[in-house]
């Protein structure tokens, strides 16, 4: 098993971050507390610049260039520069969701896509049944429009959720680093595929060793912050990656259920409260067991031990449906979890809970 991408990603990436943490504060890079009611000292706050800087190097450096790579990397590069404006200058919804639309769309673009999903109760759906063949400049373009919808679908889902999941300092960088890693080790296990995992291997490391990198200086109390540039980034590439080791959607959506449940019923609350679903607020589960009591650092860790537990059994179960069973055990302990903290509700970043009567 090759761990230099791993080791080499995680090594640039920790000298990345230290640099921010020396230069940022000299370029004005930080986060304003005082905004939220906060009365520490700012801290910087583009993150995300780092693990991108970390991976897109890292990937030049141990992986050939080909078409589906040169897509990811324009597909971050482009998701990267539209997080950091939206940063630094607070983009309307509409703009940021057509930066993601379009980085998925290179993705397909450049041949990345789910053209199958196992059935749990046998046999698969074949989503690359109806295409449509457009002719241009005398070249042909070969769509299969129901496989690039979900694959433009999927990539906004897990993009969303991981900055979703960035309300409490360590998550979203953490998790990530978690579901990499399993991916990384599903990857590696020999007589387990019908074809060459090596990109997958690497990617995966690459990504796992940038996310833990940056996690140790992101978790609480943070030294620095990930930002929509980092959160974003991070949901990217797992679902790219997720894609490239065979669609093993059922794999990552069992590593990730914690965000992609949570993302789920956030996204069903505000439409059913007549809310937009793009319009944040603290009614995530992470806040609610901030609200309940727990510390940024005992929330982290919940999370971490909750998804490390169903990523092992990911490593575990080998079918279609002993994954789905799995899932609905995660959504059946996130309801009861939820349910007793229904009570609770966080009304703002600065620690100001209240206890519905």
């Amino acid at each position: 098993m090759n761990y230099f991408p791993l080791i080499f990603a995680f090594l640039f990436t920790v000298f990345l971050t230290l640099s921010a943490l020396r230069f940022f504060p000299k370029w004005g890079l930080l986060d304003s507390p005082r905004k939220y009611g906060l009365k520490r000292a700012p801290i910087p706050y583009f993150g995300g610049l780092a693990i991108f800087m970390g991976f897109v190097v890292s990937v030049l450096v141990f992986i050939p260039l080909s078409k589906e790579i040169f897509g990811l990397l324009a597909g971050a590069t482009l998701l990267t520069v539209v997080s950091f404006m939206d940063d630094a200058f607070r983009l309307p919804p509409l703009l940021r969701l057509g930066a993601q639309i379009l980085a998925a769309a290179i993705l397909v673009i450049a041949g990345i896509g789910i053209t199958h999903i196992t059935n749990p109760f046998g046999g698969v759906f074949d989503l690359a049944a109806f295409d449509w063949n457009l002719g241009f400049g005398g070249a042909e373009y070969h769509f299969t429009l129901l496989a690039d919808f979900f694959t433009i679908a999927w990539v906004l889902l897990l993009t969303n959720s991981l900055n979703w999941l960035d309300g409490v300092p360590g998550l979203s960088s953490g998790i990530a680093g978690l579901a990499a890693l399993v991916i990384f080790f599903l990857a590696a296990r020999e007589g387990f595929h019908y074809f060459d995992q090596s990109v997958v291997i690497a990617l995966a490391g690459i990504l796992a060793g940038g996310a833990f990198a940056f996690t140790i200086f992101n978790f609480p109390p943070p030294k620095i912050l990930l930002g929509d540039s980092g959160s974003m980034l991070l949901g990217f590439i797992l679902a790219a990656l997720a894609i490239f080791s065979g669609g093993k959607v059922a794999t990552a959506a069992l590593v990730l259920g914690f965000p992609l449940l949570d993302a789920a019923w956030v996204i069903l609350r505000r439409i059913f409260s007549g809310q937009s679903p793009f319009r944040g607020d603290f009614g995530h589960l992470h806040h609610r067991l901030l609200a309940a009591g727990l510390s940024e650092r005992k929330t982290v860790l919940a999370v971490y031990l909750a998804s490390a537990a169903f990523g092992s059994i990911a490593l575990f179960i080998d079918s279609a449906f002993g994954k789905l069973l799995a899932l609905a055990v995660l959504f059946a302990v996130m309801l009861g979890v939820g349910w007793r903290l229904r009570k609770f509700q966080l009304v703002s970043s600065i620690g100001f809970f209240k206890k519905k009567k």
